[in-house]
């Protein structure tokens, strides 16, 4: 039924709970698993004695957003991996909802699934509204795993 399946993930006790049912679903339906999480820059958020820039954000800031990414990717596939399922990760920048919706269409996906709820905050960038708009614009299906 299922051969691509994408997953979002910011790192969040929702996020993590929509890596486990794709990895469950994955597994079960013998699919290879994507993994996404998305970063950006924020200008104006560096140190408070660094001088104020104009448009372009400090390159340390953005490294430090993109490794947490990485991290987090890094942890969502070793789930999927020690399930023995095939599985793919994919950081990109910019927003969480573009992000997801591009690798699905670009993998072939069958499934997009994503938690109900992400992590509020500058920090990440998964938050109710990337469910809807998922669901409004996704190349295949999806299913939002609803958590507490």
């Amino acid at each position: 039924m299922f051969s691509s399946i994408v997953v979002g993930t910011d790192g969040s006790q929702t996020a993590s709970e929509a890596v486990g049912q794709a990895v469950a679903m994955a597994r079960l339906m013998g699919a290879s698993l994507h993994i996404v999480s998305a970063y950006e820059s924020v200008a104006g958020q560096g140190p408070r004695d660094a001088p104020a820039r104009s448009s372009q954000p400090d390159p340390q800031w953005v490294i430090k957003l993109r490794e947490d990414v990485d991290v987090t990717l890094a942890e969502a596939a070793e789930v999927a991996r020690e399930a023995g399922v095939a599985v793919s990760v994919d950081a990109r920048q910019g927003d969480a909802a573009d992000a997801i919706l591009d690798v699905a269409e670009e993998r072939g996906a069958d499934l997009v699934i994503i938690g109900n709820k992400g992590r509020t905050g500058a920090k990440r960038f998964l938050l109710g509204s990337v469910p809807n708009k998922i669901s409004h614009y996704a190349p295949c299906a999806v299913m939002i795993i609803r958590t507490r």
